[in-house]
C-alpha cells in the first residue's frame, strides 16, 4: 500500500480529496498514512479502507519488540484484511526507544533490553487510549468496536491492554504473545492474578507456533514469559467465568484449536496453535476478524 506522511490539515485536502460528510478525515480512503495523534507528540500509521463511510471498527496492530509500525503492517498483511472487511487499521510505534526500533511499556516485567520500564518511560496504555479518543473525535471510529492484536512483544502488549484497559477494548488477539498478567514472583510457572484484573470480561483469540523458542508455548524463556500458554488461557477463562472447556480439534492445515465456552457476557477464549510454526505471524487474519466482529464493548 502507498504510504505518505502528512499533517492533519494536509490530509484533508491532499491531491484534491475532500472528505464526504461523516468520512474519516485523518486518512484518505484506500491509503495508509502517518498521522499525528492530537497533542501527544506521537504519530502512527493509519489505514482507512476505501469502503469506509462514517464510524468504523478500529483494530490496533502492535509490532514486536525492537520493531515498528511499518514493519508489522508488512509482516501481518492486515491492510488487505482491513480492505476486505472495512475496519480502520492503526499501527503505532511503541513508546520506549531501543537500539533498534521500539519496545512496549508493560509495567513490572523487563523488556527485551533487560530493563524494567520506569516512571519516566512513555505510558503506552494512556497513548493508545488518547488515540482512540482522537480518532473518535475525527469521526473515524466506533468506540464500542475497538480491538487489539500484536506480534510477540506486541502480543504481550495486547494482552496487557486486555488486563488494564478492558473499558476501551472489545476483544484482543495476541499472536505468539498471549499473557494473563505478569509471571508470579512466588512461582513464575503461573500468572500473578493481582497483575491482571480487567473491569469486564475480555474475549480472547490467541495464535501461537508450536516450535516457538522465543516465547515457547510450554513456558520458560525470558523473564517476561515464564508460564505456559495454557496457564494464560486458563486464567482468562477464570476471569471470564467460563464454564466449559472445549474439546481440542484440528483445523485445515493442521492447526490445533482449543478454548473455553459458556463464558460471562459471551467472552469466549480461543487458542490456535500451528504445530510446525516458530516465532512468526501465525494468525489467520480473516478468522481473527470474524472473532472481533462478534464482540463490542
Amino acid at each position: 500500500m502507498r504510504r505518505q506522511s502528512l499533517g492533519f490539515a494536509a490530509l484533508m485536502f491532499a491531491a484534491g480529496w475532500v472528505p464526504a460528510a461523516g468520512a474519516c478525515t485523518p486518512g484518505a480512503p484506500g491509503a495508509t498514512r502517518r498521522v499525528t495523534i492530537g497533542d501527544t507528540g506521537r504519530s502512527m500509521l493509519l489505514h482507512v479502507p476505501a469502503k469506509v463511510r462514517g464510524r468504523a471498527p478500529l483494530v490496533f496492530v502492535l509490532h514486536g519488540s525492537t520493531g515498528d509500525g511499518a514493519g508489522i503492517l508488512a509482516q501481518s498483511g492486515l491492510e488487505a484484511t482491513s480492505d476486505r472487511h472495512g475496519f480502520v487499521l492503526a499501527a503505532p510505534d511503541a513508546g520506549i526507544a531501543a537500539d533498534k526500533g521500539y519496545v512496549w511499556n508493560i509495567p513490572g516485567v523487563p523488556t527485551v533490553t533487560g530493563k524494567v520500564p520506569g516512571p519516566d518511560d512513555a505510558d503506552d496504555v494512556a497513548y493508545l487510549g488518547k488515540a482512540i479518543d482522537w480518532l473518535a473525535a475525527q469521526g473515524c471510529v466506533d468506540r464500542r468496536r475497538v480491538y487489539a492484536t500484536g506480534l510477540s512483544g506486541g502480543g504481550r502488549m495486547s494482552s496487557w491492554l486486555g488486563c488494564v484497559a478492558a473499558d476501551r477494548f472489545a476483544a484482543i488477539a495476541p499472536v505468539v504473545g498471549l499473557r494473563a498478567g505478569n509471571p508470579s514472583a512466588a512461582d513464575p510457572r503461573f500468572p500473578d492474578p493481582a497483575t491482571c484484573t480487567p473491569s469486564r470480561p475480555m474475549p480472547v483469540i490467541a495464535f501461537a507456533g508450536g516450535k516457538d523458542r522465543t516465547n515457547p508455548i510450554e513456558g520458560g524463556g525470558a523473564g517476561y514469559w515464564q508460564y505456559p500458554m495454557r496457564a494464560a488461557e486458563a486464567r482468562w477463562a477464570d476471569l471470564n467465568a467460563c464454564r466449559r472447556p472445549l474439546a481440542g480439534r484440528v483445523l485445515e492445515g493442521g492447526v490445533i484449536e482449543r478454548g473455553y465456552a459458556d463464558c460471562r457476557s459471551g467472552a469466549g477464549i480461543v487458542a490456535r496453535i500451528t504445530p510446525d510454526a516458530g516465532h512468526v505471524w501465525t494468525a489467520d487474519n480473516d478468522a481473527m476478524w470474524r472473532f472481533f466482529a462478534q464482540h463490542r464493548r
